[in-house]
């Protein structure tokens, strides 16, 4: 006999991938806070979210694509660097 899948409500979200992410995991996956990815989501630098109905989403794909465009700053070694 084989095993049950679990059903849908049994899975926690880290178990399960998402494609659309709500404001606080956005932030966090872009890795600031979410007052800093509104200001960056108002100045253009991440993508605007998709609403579905009445629950509004940002797509991870575009997510990503927005991160990587972002320029770097990337002069070397910084204070916050390990010896």
């Amino acid at each position: 006999m084989q095993p049950r899948a679990p059903a849908p409500q049994q899975l926690r979200p880290r178990e399960c991938p998402r494609r659309g992410l709500r404001r606080p995991e956005a932030a966090l996956y872009v890795g600031v806070s979410p007052s800093k990815f509104d200001e960056l989501v108002r100045d253009g630098r991440m993508p605007k979210p998709k609403r579905l109905d009445s629950c509004v989403v940002w797509d991870v794909r575009q997510l990503d694509l927005a991160f990587d465009a972002i320029e770097g700053d990337d002069d070397g070694p910084n204070e916050w660097d390990s010896p």
